[in-house]
């Protein structure tokens, strides 16, 4: 494993870790991945999360648990952003249509689901 690269932003950024669970179904699993790849994910709902004010969204994936990290300016605001986010053109559409394949109620926002992690470690000075 050679690791992944970084956008660099000139500037510090404060990252967000959120987890969730997918249904233990390897079909659901492989439909989540194809969802998430280039050109099917919905223009709309990435065009909304550069509206809020991320800067980078990633997603990693070992069986069944999804891992995301958001990059955003020091000055974001979590709560207000995802308030935002959940307003935005096709966003509870987008948050409906993947809910099937996760652990998660239909009808609920991106906020909701995802659980923010806490850092408990690290080795920057």
């Amino acid at each position: 494993m050679e690791g992944y690269r970084v956008k660099q932003y000139g500037e510090p950024v404060k990252r967000y870790c959120q987890t969730l669970d997918l249904r233990d179904n390897p079909e659901l699993v492989a439909e989540y991945r194809r969802r998430h790849s280039r050109g099917e994910a919905w223009p709309e709902v990435i065009e909304g999360i550069r509206q809020v004010g991320i800067l980078e969204m990633e997603l990693y994936i070992i069986g069944t648990r999804l891992f995301m990290i958001v990059e955003t300016p020091l000055d974001f605001d979590w709560d207000t952003a995802m308030a935002r986010l959940a307003t935005l053109p096709r966003q509870q559409e987008w948050e409906d249509y993947m809910s099937v394949l996760q652990m998660s109620a239909p009808g609920v926002t991106s906020a909701q689901k995802w659980r923010l992690m806490e850092r408990m470690f690290y080795l920057y000075e």
